[in-house]
């Protein structure tokens, strides 16, 4: 639609919306559009459009010209071609693989979305809207930025050169919606056993790690672990990007900061957790430990601060402590394997691992108590299990959870603490 009178063709959509946005922007007061409500902003962009489609004289029907409205105020107020991947709750994550290749997380699966935008520059233009609003910036001289939406969802952006065919961007969505306790049982990701021991450990304030891959539910959990805190205790959380949703009255939140143009002013949260032992906490939640905060926070769960959740990258129990003590380690105090180890040993009571399965299902198919030491050796038992019997045609995984018949060793504690399991709990069936 390079000229007014020139009639498009039904099928060149794109055209036609790129041309009539152009116009739009140009009628449009933005400085004075901002400042009113969505609904009084669509009232005003379907007039001008109206008027902009009968003197192009392109022929559109009611329903395209109603999508060309909500998609030129996708374009002009919110993230362009994104807008209706993040209306819609069932998509867990967004995966821009360059413009031309959009995919979405839906039910733990992958698949392609019928979405795309038109080039480089258009996906740029979102990028740079998304960074922008929270004060980063992405550009050459720093072509990889994090960065948040505002409902909370993680985005990642990653341009050329360091992108080779083009910008990459990778939402991970924050759930509108928490999940509760109730529905993790209705999903089978956890049975009710396993449910009423996690909510015990919790109240009798046993520091639990919650151990997981990408995607497999860690900060969910933790949400919901977090739910059992007690209203007369201060928490403080710690997160690289706030994701906890904390019903408590008495909560702390805290954030990491990234440097700033010049390189500087950067917060890491290990300076974070630092100071939060200077708040008074009664718990400190991590969203996630990735680094030298490892040994302030195993400190933390030392000194007084028991009843302390956090989560990390790790594909069972056992490789999650070989990471905490990897982390401690780069702290460079030159302190001995073993007395890494005995810190652990001594911080940590319970190691959850939960796993994202084939089918897209999350299942937490360890809780495993933390004993002591052996020798230079960090010893453990499983308390559950999920065992995987196999798949069915449809994809669907096969398994059950089943107790393995150990009697936790913080039984005791829990006993203490006011709170008495039936020990029919722990019997294989």
């Amino acid at each position: 639609m390079a000229t007014s009178g020139t009639t498009l063709a039904r099928t060149d959509f794109g055209t036609v919306k790129q041309a009539i946005h152009r116009k739009l922007i140009q009628k449009l007061n933005l400085d004075r559009i901002t400042e009113s409500n969505r609904e009084e902003v669509r009232r005003q962009v379907s007039s001008i459009l109206e008027a902009l489609v009968i003197g192009e004289s392109t022929p559109m029907n009611l329903q395209e010209r109603e999508r060309l409205v909500q998609e030129v105020l996708n374009e002009v107020f919110g993230l362009g071609p994104l807008e209706p991947l993040l209306a819609d709750e069932t998509v867990a994550d967004i995966l821009v693989n360059t413009y031309k290749n959009v995919y979405i997380e839906r039910k733990g699966v992958l698949e392609r979305a019928p979405i795309q935008f038109r080039d480089d520059a258009h996906l740029m233009a979102i990028i740079d809207r998304i960074v922008s609003a929270v004060g980063r910036r992405v550009d050459e001289s720093s072509p990889m930025v994090d960065a948040r939406l505002a409902d909370g969802s993680r985005v990642n952006a990653i341009i050329p050169p360091l992108a080779l065919d083009g910008p990459c961007l990778s939402i991970r969505r924050f759930g509108h919606k928490r999940l509760s306790a109730e529905e993790l049982l209705q999903n089978r990701t956890l049975t009710r056993q396993m449910l009423e021991l996690l909510r015990s450990c919790v109240m009798a304030r046993l520091n639990i790690l919650i151990s997981g891959g990408t995607g497999a539910g860690k900060t969910t959990l933790l949400n919901i672990l977090s739910s059992f805190i007690s209203n007369r205790e201060r928490v403080v959380t710690i997160e690289d990007a706030a994701e906890l949703q904390l019903n408590q009255e008495h909560v702390v939140r805290l954030e990491t900061r990234p440097p700033n143009i010049e390189g500087k002013g950067a917060v890491h949260q290990r300076q974070l957790v630092i100071n939060s032992l200077r708040m008074r906490p009664d718990r400190i939640v991590v969203g996630e430990v990735r680094g030298e905060e490892a040994l302030d926070m195993l400190q933390a769960m030392n000194t007084g601060h028991d009843g302390s959740l956090t989560t990390i990258h790790a594909n069972s129990p056992r490789d999650a402590l070989s990471r905490l003590e990897t982390m401690v380690a780069m702290c460079n105090l030159n302190l001995p394997e073993n007395a890494i180890r005995r810190q652990i040993a001594s911080a940590l009571d319970v190691v959850v691992q939960i796993a994202r399965m084939s089918d897209g299902t999350r299942k937490i198919v360890s809780v495993a108590e933390i004993t002591g030491m052996e020798g230079d050796v960090v010893t453990m038992q499983d308390i559950f299990i999920f065992r995987k019997r196999g798949i069915r045609e449809t994809g669907e995984v096969v398994g059950n959870f089943v107790p393995t018949g150990v009697r936790p060793k913080f039984a005791e504690r829990l006993l203490v603490s006011g709170i008495q399991l039936p020990v029919s709990m722990f019997e294989v069936q």
